[in-house]
């Protein structure tokens, strides 16, 4: 499954990268996240509660930063297991400056989803996923504006 997509931000790149890299800030933003613990360097164990029509699932995995090019971007490596499917994705995630002290944050990657919640189908996931990014950006607008 293909994710890509991008968010303009009222708030210079420095103070985005910030936010995107604190592990505090992604488990408050992030839906569905229920724990996000540092293991060591940037790997961190996670779990997701995530419902998608009918099925429901705890996820647990690891996330990991990877290619980390302050400010500019990294990529972001997922692997979680769950009783109703595995999801395993590499996400490329980039900010931008743009003008008048704004700045953007950009996204693409590719998830492999299997088990029962792949069963759901493409359009239903894509929904979902359109669905939380949306509520993500939202909730970054918001950590954004607590610290202007």
């Amino acid at each position: 499954m293909h994710f890509e997509g991008n968010h303009i931000l009222d708030a210079p790149r420095e103070t985005v990268w910030e936010l995107l890299i604190d592990p505090d800030v992604l488990a408050r933003i992030s839906p569905g996240v229920k724990e996000l613990c540092h293991e060591e360097g940037d790997r961190y164990k996670a779990i997701f509660q995530v419902k998608v029509g009918p099925v429901n699932g705890k996820f647990k995995g690891a996330l990991e930063v990877t290619d980390k090019v302050p400010p500019e971007r990294y990529t972001l490596k997922v692997t979680q297991r769950s009783p109703v499917g595995n999801v395993k994705g590499e996400f490329l995630i980039a900010v931008q400056e743009e003008d008048n002290g704004q700045c953007s944050v950009s996204f693409k990657g590719e998830a492999k989803i299997s088990g029962v919640i792949a069963g759901i189908g493409q359009r239903v996931l894509s929904g979902v996923a359109k669905s939380q990014t949306e509520q993500f950006f939202r909730a970054l607008e918001a950590e954004v504006a607590e610290l202007t």
